[in-house]
C-alpha cells in the first residue's frame, strides 16, 4: 500500500461520494476508484459499502481508516520536520476562522504580522467550527481561530480575546434613541439571525434566550453572514446582534444604522486559537498569536 492510497481511502470516508473524493484528490474517478479496490484486495476487505447514491464505510473499514489519517498525519510530520531547517517563520502558514471572525479580524492579522514574520504569507480560509475543526484534524490547516466552547482531543488552545455583542438598530427605530438596549425591549421586536450551522446564532441564542418570541423563523429571512444581516437591518426588517468588531465598518452612516450596547449584564464571546499538540513550528504559531493580539479591534479585549 502507498501513502497515496491512504489518502485516497481517508479523502472518500470524508466525502463518501467518490467523484468528490476524487476531485478534492485531483485525479479521475475511475483512477480513485481502481486504487481503492486494489487497496481492498490487498488487505482482503471490504473498506466502503457502494450503493449509487451514497458511500459509506464498513465497520472494519472505520478502524483502518482512522489507522490511515495517523499515517498520513505522520507521514506531514515528517515533511515539516525536514522543512524545519528552512526555519519555522519561512514557510505559508494555513490558518481558518469561523464565518463571523475572519472577515474582521484577518485584515487587521495581515498588516501585524508583516514585521513579526515577513516571509511567512498566510494561506486563509473561513468556514464552519465543525469543517474547521475537521481540516485540523486532518492536517489541511495548521491553525484555527473559533469561539469557546471548543473540544477536541490533542489539540492546543490559546485564548485570544473577549469580544462583547451589541445592537444593531435602524437609525428611524424607536430604540435607536436609547443609549443602552435590555433584553427584554428585544423580545418584542423582529431580530434577525444567522442561519443553522453559524455558532454565533447558537451564543446569542443562549445570551439571550427570550429575543425570538415575537420573530417568527418560518417568515423571517435568516441571514448567510453577518454583512447580510447588516444590509437587512439598513432596509427595514428588524433589527439583529452583531459582535463588537463586525461594527467597525461604516459602509452605512449613523442616518441609516446605529449600535447600541446592552443593558446591564454585557453578553459576549471568547475567540480563541487552536493547533495541533504534535504541530512542528511553534514559533509559527506564536508569531500568529502576537500578531492577533497586536490588533485594535473594535470592542474587543485581548487576553
Amino acid at each position: 500500500m502507498t501513502l497515496t492510497e491512504l489518502r485516497y481511502i481517508v479523502t472518500l470516508a470524508q466525502e463518501r461520494h467518490f467523484r468528490r473524493a476524487a476531485e478534492r484528490c485531483f485525479v479521475s474517478q475511475p483512477t480513485l476508484s481502481v486504487a481503492i479496490k486494489k487497496l481492498e484486495e490487498e488487505l482482503d476487505i471490504a473498506l466502503f459499502e457502494r450503493n449509487r447514491s451514497d458511500v459509506r464505510v464498513t465497520m472494519a473499514g472505520e478502524r483502518i481508516v482512522a489507522q490511515a489519517r495517523k499515517v498520513l498525519e505522520e507521514a506531514e510530520l515528517v515533511k515539516q520536520i525536514a522543512q524545519e531547517g528552512k526555519g519555522q517563520l519561512n514557510l505559508p502558514l494555513r490558518v481558518g476562522a469561523i464565518f463571523t471572525v475572519g472577515p474582521y479580524l484577518f485584515p487587521h492579522v495581515i498588516r501585524s504580522i508583516k514585521p513579526i514574520a515577513p516571509e511567512m504569507p498566510l494561506i486563509l480560509e473561513e468556514n464552519y467550527t465543525g469543517v474547521l475543526r475537521q481540516k485540523l484534524r486532518n492536517g489541511e490547516l495548521d491553525a484555527i481561530i473559533i469561539s469557546l466552547p471548543f473540544e477536541e482531543a490533542d489539540v492546543e488552545i490559546h485564548d485570544l480575546y473577549d469580544e462583547p455583542f451589541e445592537v444593531l438598530i435602524p437609525a428611524g427605530h424607536p430604540l435607536a434613541k436609547q443609549e443602552k438596549i435590555t433584553r427584554k425591549q428585544l423580545e418584542k421586536e423582529n431580530i434577525l439571525m444567522l442561519g443553522e450551522g453559524h455558532c454565533f446564532r447558537e451564543q446569542v441564542l443562549n445570551a439571550c434566550p427570550g429575543i425570538m418570541k415575537h420573530s417568527d423563523e418560518t417568515t423571517i429571512p435568516q441571514g448567510t453572514s453577518l454583512e447580510t444581516l447588516r444590509h437587512m437591518v439598513a432596509s427595514g426588517l428588524g433589527l439583529t446582534i452583531l459582535p463588537s468588531s463586525s461594527t467597525d465598518r461604516h459602509i452605512y452612516d449613523t442616518d441609516t444604522l446605529v449600535e447600541r450596547p446592552f443593558a446591564g449584564k454585557i453578553p459576549y464571546r471568547r475567540v480563541s486559537i487552536v493547533w495541533r499538540k504534535r504541530f512542528s513550528r511553534p514559533k509559527a504559531i506564536q508569531a500568529l498569536v502576537e500578531a492577533v493580539t497586536s490588533c485594535s479591534l473594535q470592542g474587543a479585549a485581548t487576553l
